[in-house]
C-alpha cells in the first residue's frame, strides 16, 4: 500500500458557510474535493427566487435563479482554493424536483458547462438540508 496523502480542509467567506462541522472543499493530492453547495447567499444566507408563507412554508422558488447561485459558488470555492471552473471533471447534482426543474436545470447547465464537460450524475431528493431546490458535489483539480 502507498503512503497516505496529506489532506488539506479549505473554508472560504466568498461561499455560504457550511450547515454543518465540514470544509468547503478538501485537497488530497491534485484532487479537490467540494462539499454540497447549494444557492443560499454567502453574506445573507438568503435564498435566491424563495418566497415563503406566514408559516415558513415554501410556496415558491426559481429554480433559475438558484441554478445561476449555486453556480456562482461553486466558482468561489474553486478560485479561492487554488482550482478554477475548467478544472471540474465530476460533478453530483441533487435536485428536490426533477420533473419539474431537470429541463430548465439542463438547459443553464449546458450554457455553463459547455466548453468545460466534466462528467455529470444528476438526482433527484426527497429535500435539502436548507429550503433549497438544487445542491450541486464537486470534483476537481487542483493546478500545482
Amino acid at each position: 500500500m502507498g503512503a497516505s496523502q496529506e489532506s488539506n480542509p479549505f473554508f472560504t467567506f466568498k461561499a455560504p458557510k457550511p450547515v454543518g462541522k465540514y470544509p468547503h472543499a478538501k485537497q488530497v493530492g491534485n484532487l479537490l474535493f467540494l462539499s454540497g453547495l447549494g444557492p443560499r447567499d454567502p453574506q445573507t444566507s438568503e435564498v435566491p427566487g424563495l418566497e415563503k408563507g406566514e408559516n415558513g412554508d415554501v410556496v415558491s422558488y426559481d429554480i433559475e435563479k438558484q441554478c445561476h447561485a449555486v453556480f456562482d459558488n461553486v466558482r468561489s470555492v474553486l478560485e479561492d482554493s487554488g482550482s478554477r471552473w475548467e478544472n471540474l471533471v465530476d460533478v453530483t447534482v441533487f435536485l428536490t424536483d426533477i420533473h419539474n426543474d431537470f429541463e430548465t436545470f439542463n438547459k443553464i447547465y449546458e450554457e455553463c458547462f459547455w466548453s468545460v464537460q466534466p462528467c455529470r450524475t444528476t438526482v433527484e431528493v426527497n429535500r435539502l438540508p436548507t429550503p433549497i431546490a438544487i445542491e450541486l458535489k464537486c470534483i476537481a483539480t487542483v493546478d500545482e
